[in-house]
């Protein structure tokens, strides 16, 4: 009976380990995720600011000359 406990206060001292170390790779993994996030929407701005639309306004739309 005393092992079988030993046993059960080792595993679960090698989950909670386990569990740390995966809690560590998850909140690294989101800051990774919200460093990439902003690097993208800053992209994203600067693209939009170099090119300029292919699509205009309907209202500055000419009609077409066999009109």
């Amino acid at each position: 009976m005393n092992e079988r406990l030993t046993e059960l206060e080792v595993r679960v001292a090698f989950q909670d380990q386990t569990i740390q170390d995966l809690n560590e790779v998850v909140t690294r993994q989101q800051r990774e995720i919200d460093r990439l996030v902003r690097e993208l929407e800053t992209v994203k701005s600067l693209l939009a600011g170099l090119a300029p639309s292919m699509v205009i306004p309907q209202e500055d739309e000419k009609p077409p000359p066999h009109y």
